[in-house]
């Protein structure tokens, strides 16, 4: 290969988010000595193959040779399966491209296992939008928390008459659903849930349900009555903490707060939120709910500071994207 593709990788660990916590969502991709695609894999749920086994498996003796590119350093440990990097080598495979590393000290060193057994290895580091939070979640031992709002450019997530639906349009509502799919949970306070009673689903423009679906959980001490999120499942936690600790503990790793102002300025205020979605709406309202409800900080140099990663034109809508 005169030239690395990771596209069809990367592609292979887009199209398994959302299922494969608490492992990460890798994508492999195995070609020919000629540049040719010959095979692709992505993670399995938990307890399946990872996403070079599931490309191995399609390659079957085609894999002899190959290159495999890979969005994370291939495990070198044995736990639920056997170990990647052995299972590359005893392909024989000819070279190992990888984009990440692995910062799990158990399953780290497949790299040089497979740089031992002979094989070629190339690190070409590069950001994996794929594998962020699951990156972040290992980092910091909590799930990876994104907050997400819509607001009008002046910032508020409703009108002085409490009138909110829809601040956004129809492309950004579309993003919003299929952004749900992919995240492993979706947490909300209990003012939401009581007023609003969401369904906290990702579903198609027609009403149906996409084929992964977040857990849905509230944060709050007080009862929520029955109603959607009785009817769909839900899960109810005291605080943001006692949350990511349930979530963490069970196995989630990415999850998305959707609101309400109290609950983002809680998760706010406890250096909780590691990304922010926000759905900026090309109105001005001058008053209303804003999205965070309180000061977090006395002087712009305390203020909690993101970095832009995204911005996304949706509609007449713009989608902004950062992260600590």
């Amino acid at each position: 290969m005169s030239e690395i593709d990771y596209h069809a990788a990367l592609s292979a660990g887009d199209a398994v988010r959302g299922a494969t916590s608490p492992n990460p969502p890798v994508g492999c991709a195995l070609f020919s000595p000629e540049g040719e695609l010959i095979a692709t894999g992505g993670t399995s749920p938990a307890g399946g193959a990872h996403a070079e086994i599931n490309a191995l498996r399609a390659a079957g003796s085609r894999a002899r040779g190959a290159t495999a590119v890979v969005t994370l350093e291939p495990c070198n440990h044995t736990g639920r399966t056997g170990p990647c990097a052995k299972a590359l080598a005893d392909a024989q495979i000819a070279r190992l491209v990888y984009l990440t590393t692995d910062p799990n000290p158990q399953a780290a060193g497949g790299a040089d296992y497979l740089a031992r057994h002979g094989v070629e290895v190339v690190f070409e580091p590069r950001r994996v939008d794929a594998l962020v939070p699951w990156l972040t979640s290992i980092e910091r031992g909590r799930p990876s928390v994104t907050l997400k709002y819509a607001a009008s450019l002046d910032g508020f997530t409703a009108a002085p008459d409490g009138t909110s639906k829809w601040i956004t349009g129809p492309a950004a509502r579309r993003h919003v659903h299929a952004d749900r799919a992919v995240r492993d949970a979706i947490i909300i306070g209990t003012g939401t849930a009581i007023a609003d009673n969401p369904s906290l689903t990702a579903r198609y423009d027609d009403g149906s349900l996409m084929a992964t679906q977040p857990r849905r959980v509230v944060v709050g001490t007080r009862a929520v009555p029955e109603g959607n999120l009785t009817r769909l499942g839900f899960e109810q936690y005291a605080t943001p903490d006692d949350a990511l600790e349930a979530l963490w503990e069970s196995g989630a790793r990415d999850v998305l707060v959707e609101g309400g102002a109290g609950l983002a300025a809680s998760f706010l205020e406890q250096g909780l939120v590691d990304r922010v979605q926000a759905y900026a709406a090309p109105l001005l309202l001058g008053a209303g709910t804003h999205v965070v409800p309180a000061a977090l900080a006395a002087t712009l140099a305390e203020a909690p500071r993101y970095r832009l990663t995204h911005v996304t034109v949706l509609g007449d809508d713009v989608l902004i994207e950062m992260e600590r």
